[in-house]
């Protein structure tokens, strides 16, 4: 059978993030993505200048559509801003008894520009993160569920990852990208322990897209039937290698995507 996986996220008018990430990593992977669309923005390189919200209603209707059809094998959601759309997602995911999902909790973008009220947050929380496999917060992501402060360490990291695995996640995936040092140290924590996966930082600007990116590579590996914490270590090494390759393509005049198909370009 044809790996499928879905993502539910919003779409990036300039091609670097959200859906367009999202399906080209898909591809990049062996994985036939299908998209459930959470909202339309208008952004480049530089800035997002305008988001409208698809209403919740056509956001059930969406996945009615693709999950009454299509052999799902895994999902990834990325942004979603609004209430009801929140709800409308957790009760699509129950509706098709959906259970490898990835959740990628987006709240602003690398530009600075939030996407999330506290309400909406607290929303995010009890609604969607209980039916993850895994989520996939930054270490400022993580801090703003927990209200907590960036954590500085490993140990900070470890810690907001076990208090963020009680709001019913499977398990959280702490991305440390954000952090200092050469290395860039992400820590898989679940119910059963922790596992940590280095890597060397890659020098370039171009990194626009890499949260959606890893997130998307994740579901295409569980996808595929490798274990969660193979499914990351094959995400993380995917999206290394991109951003490595970063440079070889000229896109936009702010902070560029990543090079979704480095292999094969």
């Amino acid at each position: 059978m044809t790996p499928i996986a879905v993502t539910i996220a919003a779409s990036d008018s300039s091609g670097g993030a959200g859906i367009a990430a999202d399906l080209k990593t898909f591809s990049a992977l062996g994985v036939y993505g299908a998209t459930i669309i959470t909202a339309l923005t208008a952004q480049n390189t530089r800035e997002v200048l305008a988001i409208e919200d698809v209403p919740a209603d056509f956001v059930a209707l969406q996945m009615d559509a693709v999950f009454s059809d299509l052999e799902v094998d895994a999902v990834k959601i990325g942004m979603v801003r609004d209430q009801a759309g929140m709800e409308a997602i957790a009760g699509g995911l129950a509706r098709w008894s959906q259970t490898k999902v990835v959740f990628d909790p987006v709240m602003a973008a690398s530009s600075g520009k939030e996407f999330l009220s506290k309400d909406a947050i607290e929303v995010l929380k009890t609604v969607l993160i209980p039916r993850a496999l895994l989520i996939t917060p930054n270490l400022a992501e993580a801090a703003a569920l927990l209200r907590a402060p960036i954590a500085s360490n490993q140990d900070g990291m470890r810690e907001q990852g076990e208090r963020l695995l009680e709001m019913g996640a499977k398990g959280v995936l702490m991305k440390g990208g954000h952090s200092t040092g050469s290395q860039s140290v992400d820590l898989l924590v679940e119910r059963t322990g922790v596992t940590v996966f280095p890597a060397d930082r890659v020098p370039s600007r171009n990194t626009h897209g890499t949260g959606c990116t890893l997130s998307s590579a994740i579901a295409a590996s569980l996808a595929k039937g490798f274990d969660l914490v193979e499914a990351v270590r094959l995400a993380k090494r995917y999206v290394t290698d991109a951003l490595m390759a970063a440079d070889r393509i000229k896109v936009g005049q702010g902070p560029g995507p990543l090079h979704h198909f480095h292999a094969s370009w």
